[in-house]
């Protein structure tokens, strides 16, 4: 069987058992249990590289770590000043855990405003402080703002092939759910691709927010670290005034042929897959539970690449636990519009990697999975009050199952 029409199949018989609430076989290595202890470790490389894609890789790598300045156009507000200030642990390309903050207005009819007019809706909490005339000073929320909301780092493991998925894969997940799950279908988040100038399936950010590790990149690069490239070539006005930019001491554009960008892009895309932790007896028994209680609905097990040149990264089936797409969290969303998302949604989180994670959920709040899965609303709901309806053997077993991801 062709490995796109196994990945639609076996999603067909999970959303069916999950729908129904009966204990699925899964007969092949739907969850990816074979390829646990094996392959790579945190931070490594996809393996099967050519010598000139590992060549990229690893000179993104070093792009990554830089600590830039404001003579490389830092700021003049910013949140940190490289990339791997946020994306370490256990390795390079993983998370620190380090909240960032977003603001805005919520008014009584519903509608968002990011306030961006006072800096919203991502606040930059550093500022490159005194330069000749002037002092930048970090942001603040405004009095405005009655909606705060915190962002948790996300680790960029695996993303690569995340980005090689193709768009009509997510989808058919969101019509497959919208067929046998009605109830907690999501939502494909369309937004623009700056680089191709066509509307994209999002994929990347908490908001889904953009559709390429590419743009994702230099949306970073501007709004993390306040570097300016051709696509994102606007500074961030502190606090919302822009009057003040006539100080900014590199007023260029800093990342002038985006080469820093595409370096980035290139560590992400090369970046293998978190390792799995080799399977016990009773995390196997949880795998079953996780799907027979609709976890599976949202946190797809399995998804699988299109075409590409880069061997490592064509067709290929690999396992993320997330459909990539936007679900309507109930209280557990962030109450951010962004991109294609009202202030409910959020993107499904991947639980690859998560026993890795310092925190869980898109605001930390979790300091375990078993707080995670309690904190789920929304269209999450089913599935956590089925979790606390499980005996205590089940819900160990699942919980067991979550610390092997």
């Amino acid at each position: 069987m062709h490995r796109r029409s196994f990945v639609f199949a076996i999603g067909a018989v999970l959303l069916s058992s999950c729908a129904q609430g009966t204990l699925p076989d899964p007969g092949t290595d739907v969850l990816g249990e074979q390829q646990a202890g094996v392959r790579t470790a945190f931070g490594d490389p996809l393996p099967g590289l050519t010598a000139d894609e590992l060549a990229l890789f690893e000179a993104g790598k070093a792009v990554f770590q830089e600590t830039e300045a404001v003579e490389d156009g830092l700021g003049p507000v910013f949140n940190e000043a490289s990339c791997v200030a946020c994306h370490l642990g256990p390795d390079v390309g993983g998370s620190t855990g380090r909240l960032e903050t977003r603001f805005g207005r919520l008014s009584d009819s519903g509608g968002f405003d990011p306030l961006a007019a006072e800096g919203g809706s991502l606040l930059q909490d550093h500022a490159i402080g005194v330069v000749p005339g002037h002092t930048f000073l970090p942001e603040t929320v405004p009095a405005a703002a009655n909606v705060v909301a915190k962002r948790r780092t996300t680790p960029l493991f695996g993303l690569g092939l995340v980005d090689a998925t193709p768009d009509d894969e997510l989808r058919s997940i969101a019509a497959l759910q919208a067929r046998l799950a009605p109830e907690v279908a999501g939502t494909v988040a369309i937004v623009p691709d700056l680089f191709s100038g066509k509307p994209r399936v999002g994929k990347f950010g908490w908001k889904n927010q953009n559709p390429t590790l590419l743009q994702f990149s230099a949306d970073a690069y501007l709004n993390e670290m306040g570097i300016t490239s051709p696509k994102f070539p606007d500074e961030s006005c502190p606090q919302g005034r822009c009057e003040e930019l006539v100080y900014n001491p590199r007023p260029d554009l800093n990342d002038a042929d985006g080469a820093d960008v595409q370096a980035f892009a290139d560590f992400m895309s090369f970046l293998a897959p978190p390792p799995r932790a080799r399977p016990t007896p009773e995390s196997l028994i949880g795998g079953r539970v996780f799907l027979a209680i609709g976890c599976a609905v949202c946190h797809v097990p399995a998804l699988v690449t299109g075409p590409s040149a880069v061997k490592a990264l064509n067709r290929l089936v690999y396992h993320p636990f997330s459909d990539f797409l936007l679900h309507d969290m109930g209280s557990l969303g962030d109450g951010i519009a962004q991109g294609a998302a009202g202030p409910r949604q959020m993107r499904t989180a991947p639980l690859w990697g998560m026993r890795a994670s310092p925190s869980l959920l898109h605001d930390g709040r979790a300091a375990t999975p078993l707080q995670a899965v309690l904190a789920h609303d929304g269209q999450g709901r089913r599935a956590r009050d089925r979790f606390v309806a499980l005996d205590k053997r089940a819900r160990n077993a699942l919980l067991a199952f979550l610390d092997t991801l």
